[in-house]
C-alpha cells in the first residue's frame, strides 16, 4: 500500500505510550496517515521497531519507537528528553495499559500492582514529565487518556483496572481545571468493545461463549467498534478544531454502556474450574511474553 498522507495533523508531534501493539498502534496508524510525527513507547524495542517500520511504510508518515518503562519515573523523563530532542511534542496520548480477567479474591499484592502501576502511575508520570515541559516553556499542549466505560459504572472481574482507569478518569477532570489557564487541554476517550489481535482473547477467557465483553448482542448499535472510528475521534482531539473542549471523557462504544449490565457482568456465570482453566491460560501466555522480550 503506498502512502496516503492527509494534513490534518500537520506540524503535530505527539507521543503515543503502548504504541506497538493493539489499539495503540492503530492510534498511531490513523496520526501518521493524517500528518503528525509520532513517537510510540513501550517496553520492546524489537516490537516497536517493526511497528514503526511498518506505520512509516504504510502511511508515508513518520513513526518513531522509543523503549520506556513508564512504571519507573527515571525512564519516562529520559523518554520525553529524547522525543523533545526533535522539538516540542504538541500532543500525549496515554495508551499503556495493563488488565486480566479474574476473580477479585484471587488477585494477589503482585498482580495488582501490575496493573496499577501501568495505569495510574505510568500514565501520570508521563502527563506530569510532558506537561511540565509545556508549562516551563509557555505553550499548550493536548493529552488524551485512553480509558474504558467502566469509570461510571465500574466492572466487576477487572477491578484494578476499574480503580486506575477511574483515577486518570479524575486526572483528566482535574488538570483540565489547573493547568487550562496555560493553553493545555486533557481529555479521554472510553471505548466499547473494539476487536484487536491478541488484546481480545484476553478479554474472553473461557472462549467457547461470549461474554458480556465480546458479544454485539450487547450494543445497542448491534455491532462492534470499528477501528477507523476511534482514530477519527483521537484525530480530532488532537487537532485544532476543538480547542475550546477540555475535561471531558468521551464514550465511544455504541451506546454500551447506557443500555447493558458492566462490562463483564456475565462472568459471573463461570464455574470454579472455567477459572482454574483460564488462570492457567493466562500463566502460559503470560511466560511466552517473558521469553519473548527475552530474546
Amino acid at each position: 500500500m503506498g502512502p496516503f498522507l492527509n494534513t490534518a495533523l500537520q506540524g503535530k508531534r505527539i507521543l503515543l505510550t503502548g504504541g506497538g501493539t493493539g489499539l495503540g498502534k492503530e492510534i498511531a496508524r490513523g496520526f501518521a496517515a493524517h500528518g503528525a510525527v509520532v513517537y510510540i513507547c513501550g517496553r520492546r524495542l524489537g516490537v516497536l521497531t517493526e511497528t514503526a517500520e511498518e506505520l512509516s511504510r504504510e502511511t508515508g508518515g513518520r513513526v518513531i519507537p522509543i523503549a520506556a518503562n513508564i512504571r519507573d519515573p527515571e525512564s519516562v523523563e529520559q523518554m520525553v528528553e529524547t522525543a523533545w530532542k526533535d522539538g516540542p511534542l504538541t500532543g500525549l496520548v496515554n495508551n499503556a495499559a495493563a488488565n486480566f480477567i479474574a476473580p477479585t479474591k484471587d488477585l494477589t499484592p503482585r498482580g495488582y500492582e501490575a496493573i496499577r502501576s501501568t495505569v495510574m502511575d505510568g500514565s501520570f508520570y508521563v502527563t506530569l514529565a510532558v506537561g511540565k515541559r509545556w508549562l516551563a516553556a509557555g505553550l499548550p499542549g493536548s493529552v488524551v487518556s485512553n480509558l474504558v466505560t467502566w469509570v461510571w459504572t465500574g466492572s466487576a472481574y477487572v477491578v484494578p483496572s476499574a480503580m486506575a482507569k477511574t483515577a486518570i478518569h479524575a486526572m483528566t477532570m482535574s488538570l483540565a481545571v489547573e493547568w487550562g489557564p496555560m493553553g493545555i487541554r486533557l481529555n479521554a476517550v472510553a471505548p466499547g468493545p473494539f476487536p484487536t489481535e491478541s488484546a481480545w482473547e484476553k478479554l474472553n477467557p473461557v472462549g467457547e461463549s461470549p461474554s458480556g465483553a465480546t458479544s454485539s448482542e450487547e450494543v445497542p448499535l448491534r455491532r462492534f467498534g470499528k477501528i477507523p472510528e476511534l482514530q477519527n475521534l483521537m484525530i480530532f482531539l488532537m487537532g485544532d478544531g476543538c480547542d475550546y473542549l477540555t475535561g471531558q471523557t468521551i464514550a465511544i462504544d455504541g451506546g454500551h454502556h447506557l443500555a447493558a449490565p458492566s462490562t463483564f457482568a456475565s462472568l459471573s456465570k463461570i464455574t470454579p474450574e472455567e477459572w482454574a482453566k483460564t488462570r492457567e491460560k493466562l500463566r502460559a501466555s503470560a511466560e511466552a511474553e517473558k521469553k519473548q522480550r527475552a530474546v
